[in-house]
């Protein structure tokens, strides 16, 4: 019982590596020119003396040139993939899903071609899972979070409210007057915690669709900043999968937060449409533009767009604004997996 397993070992340590196999192409292109060169100079008429006469170098440096040039050109062929190779080593980025071979390598090159290939696929996926817990952690603490603020400073802060319009009710005019300045402050305390709770986690987002989530979202930006939103958004749009939406909600969101610290915009177009076989979500603005790095809030973009198999697109030409596009793709015609 033992020899078979012994043997199996063994053909497994003797298995060809590409290490193995580059060695023995590069062995047999040396072999193969060398091989040549010597048949050439067998069936020639040029003979070389013992002693080796000033008019015979010529020869001996042309036939030797002519070998160096075979070998470096067939070795040269031979090698190029691993140049393709190393290049896509320094551009592998599992955000924008780039650094992958589409070339074949020749022979066994291929083997380490398709062997990074699998290596980045196996980065990209093992990046999504990682970034799908984080996020799905974040979005549940957003939630925990805005629930908080809702029932319970809400209603502290209602209470309070109740309570100080009971005692101005009943207090001198004079004291009257104060408690009604701090009624003011409290009902905009009372705001404020509401409209931090809608950013965290929108009601209406599960309650309504992304439609009305993302008119809400769009009313609330031209009301805060007043710069004016023109939407773009198909109402036949069919509810869509959760995830699918939250993500769609959640890059617009930052598109429109991103235009409020940097763009300096003087008009946002918001654009959602379904197409034949994918969704496209795009945020554009006539800001400044010039968006070169991703900073967190692009990555974060990048990172949620992954988690649909969506493709994010930025395009920033400076002095000409920033175009957000987000293309998620569909299985069935109307219709999000």
């Amino acid at each position: 019982m033992d020899r078979p397993a012994s043997g199996i070992g063994l053909f497994r340590r003797h298995a060809r590596t590409p290490a193995d196999a580059l060695f023995l192409r590069i062995f047999l292109i040396n072999g193969l020119v060398f091989t040549l060169g010597t048949l050439v100079l067998a069936v020639s008429p040029a003979t070389v003396s013992s002693r080796v006469r000033v008019t015979e170098i010529p020869v001996l440096l042309v036939g030797l040139a002519v070998i160096l040039a075979a070998n470096a050109l067939l070795l040269r062929s031979s090698l190029a993939p691993l140049d393709e190779l190393i290049a896509s080593m320094h551009r592998v980025d599992p955000l924008r899903r780039s650094g992958r071979l589409t070339g074949r390598g020749n022979g066994d090159l291929a083997r380490l071609i398709d062997t990074f290939n699998a290596m980045v696929d196996r980065l990209a996926s093992e990046r999504t899972a990682a970034s799908a817990s984080a996020l799905a952690a974040q979005e549940g603490e957003r939630r925990r979070i805005a629930r908080e603020l809702h029932d319970e400073i809400g209603q502290s802060l209602t209470v309070a409210l109740l309570s100080m319009k009971r005692v101005a009710d009943r207090a001198p005019e004079d004291v009257a007057d104060v408690l009604h300045d701090a009624q003011e402050t409290v009902r905009g305390c009372l705001d404020e915690v509401r409209v931090i709770a809608r950013r965290l986690r929108p009601d209406v987002l599960d309650d309504l669709g992304l439609f009305s989530a993302l008119s809400a979202l769009c009313s609330e930006f031209s009301s805060t900043t007043g710069i004016p939103v023109t939407r773009e958004v198909d109402r036949n749009l069919p509810r869509l999968a959760p995830e699918v939406e939250l993500v769609c909600y959640r890059v617009a969101q930052e598109g429109l937060t991103n235009i409020i610290r940097h763009a300096e915009a003087s008009q946002v177009v918001l654009t959602l449409r379904a197409h034949a076989d994918m969704l496209l979500l795009r945020v554009r603005d006539d800001g400044r533009g010039g968006v070169s790095d991703d900073g967190a809030g692009i990555r974060g973009m990048r990172e949620r767009a992954l988690l649909v198999d969506a493709t994010l697109v930025i395009r920033s030409p400076p002095g000409h604004g920033t175009d957000i596009c987000l293309t998620i793709p569909q299985r069935d015609p109307g219709s999000i997996p």
